[in-house]
């Protein structure tokens, strides 16, 4: 049920090669790091399934011929964090199957976990007891590497009860295009010059504070990359905003700002301000001044779209959020046309009509 060392990696392997379908999870730890640990891998095919022990096969190239294929699909569930951790170690290629999109697709709720699908699809409760296990630590008890394999056992009739689901439903091609969002590698990876993209309260920034924002959250992103430490430990998100939002020029400004660490201006102050002054903000800038009152006009257009959204997810018996978001439909009232339920299936089933409300 565990390989542990080079031979039994090669015979799976081999076992994996050729397979039209390999299901697979893994267990991480990115607590403390910047790159996540991959500290299991669960892995099953037609013939069962097994898990694969990174801790002490170190090497899994043997899985890059199978898990490297485009002809074999790998079918996981919410896979995008398990295909970031398995790119650098296996170098996973597509096509993926994820079932929790497909599940969507289906009716199911848009983010329904793992256990609550199969027990839907399967009639099978599965046990919740080792799910905050540290999965670094040996040794693991049988009973927990049988857990794991909960993770990986169901996934392949699973997906073939949901193909036959999306199949009578013909959304098939809906599925299809889904998961073709699933299918570029550098969305697994971080862009230091497009990190302060990622930071939701840098967003509304004027022209000026927004290319010191980038400056800073791509020093952060870098910083964190060469030590292999999380973001936050390296520079804290409400910091970082509010040096973007005050644009300290001195130490002494730098070290005043709420809740910055005086180690953080001692090793990095001068940095800091280097990158302040290479980003030549100008010294005199508009105020930052909390969001003002809504639009009434928008609000009510925006009212309208959303009745009509929750009408047509009725409608499909689809979780709203899979049509579309607010943010959707918030564009659509400011005359934006550039979203994505106004691409692909979604425009065919809600866009248009959302159009023809406007």
């Amino acid at each position: 049920m565990m390989i542990t060392d080079r031979e039994a990696l090669e015979e799976l392997a081999q076992r994996l090669e050729g397979a039209p379908a390999i299901a697979l999870d893994t267990e991480f730890l990115r607590e403390r790091t910047y790159r996540a640990q991959l500290c299991l891998l669960q892995v099953a095919d037609a013939q069962g399934a097994l898990c694969v022990d990174p801790l002490a096969v170190t090497d899994l190239t043997p899985l890059r011929a199978a898990l490297g294929s485009a002809g074999s699909e790998k079918v996981m569930h919410a896979c995008r964090q398990d295909i970031e951790v398995l790119l650098p170690a296996v170098d996973l290629v597509m096509p993926v199957f994820d079932t929790q999109i497909a599940a969507a697709l289906t009716g199911m709720p848009a983010q329904i976990g793992y256990a609550e699908l199969v027990r839907r699809v399967t009639g099978r409760e599965l046990s919740k007891a080792h799910t905050r296990t540290d999965w670094s630590r040996r040794p693991l008890s049988g009973e927990q590497i049988d857990y794991a394999l909960d993770d990986v056992r169901y996934l392949l009739p699973v997906r073939d009860h949901l193909v036959a689901e999306l199949t009578r439903l013909g959304r098939m091609s809906w599925l299809t295009q889904e998961l073709a969002a699933l299918q570029d590698p550098r969305d697994y990876s971080v862009d230091p010059e497009e990190a302060w993209l990622r930071v939701r309260s840098l967003k509304g920034l004027d022209a000026d504070r927004a290319r010191l924002a980038q400056s800073l959250a791509a020093w952060r992103e870098r910083r964190a990359d060469e030590r292999n430490r999380p973001r936050g430990w390296i520079l804290d998100d409400a910091v970082l905003r509010d040096i973007v939002i005050r644009v300290p020029r001195t130490l002494e400004e730098l070290a005043d700002l709420p809740d910055m660490q005086p180690g953080f201006v001692k090793h990095n102050g001068s940095e800091i301000l280097g990158l302040i002054a290479a980003a030549a903000v100008p010294t005199v800038l508009p105020r930052v001044s909390p969001r003002g009152a809504p639009d009434p006009q928008k609000t009510a257009l925006v009212k309208k779209l959303s009745t009509l959204h929750q009408s047509v997810a009725t409608e499909l018996n689809l979780p709203p959020e899979i049509l579309a978001t607010r943010r959707d439909l918030e564009q659509l009232a400011d005359g934006r046309q550039d979203g994505g339920v106004l691409s692909g299936w979604r425009r065919e089933v809600i866009g248009e009509r959302l159009l023809a409300a406007l």
